[in-house]
């Protein structure tokens, strides 16, 4: 374990982290890019609940992040049955120079990865040739064993089943025909709402690229709903698929201005108004505030009935008389 890593400045630059990726993401980069558990390889064992302890993070929003930076950036692979995982540009961002005592560290290092596809995984942008004929050193001994037993193994890219106190398997052969059982478990295991709440579960289907879907997650990010709250968040974009707005992301859009105004930064209430809004038929932001409008209107024109009635009240006894007070 080292005691220190280095970013460099360029990370900032690279197109991938100032354009496609959230502040969030960046942050979680970051992390693993410097966490403690890092090695030299760019492979190294952590759980999901280290993850979530070291970042302040719910289970689940790391569990959304991982997923995020393994099918949409495609920056990071990880199997859950050795808790190992793999930094895709790790050698392109770290081993800078060579040498006897680098190449023994990563040698010593590579002997201890159990999951030999993500050696291969780490070793494609390898520039160097020195240091990635020393990778695909061991990816050929991969091959080597996967000819003798006459089986693929495929590698694990679905969320870590079970828990991590639960005991580590000691190999990862013969997961293929288990891939459809764990891919539900896993799903109630991290969501434990999932079949009460589709909007979880077309979540996976979110394009992060989207630019309704950035500008939705900036406002989110920016006004105080919660910048970490990553399910939250999913939840709130499903409704740009899974509604019948003309504009679904202007209209939700408008809901989070009004629950700003109102000091109600919670995803319960985002989603009351809009459920609110579909069940009047008001589909667009134009209706909306047409609708808004002539209740304005049916309020002030109530409200100045009230006050034009209203007066002081005259006894019932008093009798008016003019010739009150005159001399005859």
């Amino acid at each position: 374990m080292a005691k220190y890593r280095m970013v460099q400045t360029g990370f900032w630059k690279n197109p991938v982290v100032s354009e496609e990726m959230t502040p969030e993401d960046r942050y979680f980069y970051l992390y693993l890019l410097t966490n403690p558990n890092t090695t030299q390889s760019g492979i190294y064992k952590i759980t999901k609940k280290q993850m979530a302890f070291d970042l302040g993070y719910s289970i689940e929003s790391v569990h959304s992040l991982m997923e995020r930076f393994i099918h949409h950036h495609q920056l990071i692979r990880y199997n859950p049955d050795t808790r190992e995982i793999a930094i895709k540009n790790w050698a392109k961002e770290n081993i800078h120079n060579g040498g006897k005592p680098v190449m023994d560290c990563i040698c010593s290092e590579l002997k201890e990865v159990e999951d030999l596809s993500l050696i291969q995984y780490v070793a494609e942008p390898i520039q160097k040739q020195d240091v990635r004929s020393l990778y695909l050193s061991f990816c050929a001994q991969e091959e080597i064993h996967t000819d003798e037993q006459g089986e693929n193994y495929p590698y694990i890219t679905q969320g870590e089943e079970g828990n991590d106190t639960l005991p580590r398997p000691q190999t990862i052969r013969g997961q293929k025909e288990k891939e459809n059982k764990k891919e539900k478990k896993q799903q109630k295991d991290f969501y434990p709402s999932i079949e009460n709440n589709p909007d979880i579960e077309s979540s996976s289907r979110i394009d992060f690229k989207n630019e309704d879907v950035q500008e939705i997650i900036a406002f989110w990010d920016n006004n105080g709903f919660g910048f970490s709250n990553v399910n939250a968040k999913q939840q709130l974009l499903a409704w740009l698929e899974d509604s019948r707005f003309l504009h679904p992301k202007a209209v939700i859009l408008k809901a989070l201005e009004i629950a700003c105004s109102n000091n109600k930064r919670k995803l319960n209430y985002v989603v009351g108004i809009l459920k609110n809004w579909e069940n009047e038929s008001l589909l667009s932001v134009e209706e909306i505030d047409a609708c808004q409008e002539n209740h304005n209107l049916e309020t002030k024109v109530k409200a100045s009935k009230q006050s034009s009635s209203a007066g002081r009240a005259i006894p019932g006894e008093f009798k008016l008389d003019l010739t009150e007070g005159e001399e005859s």
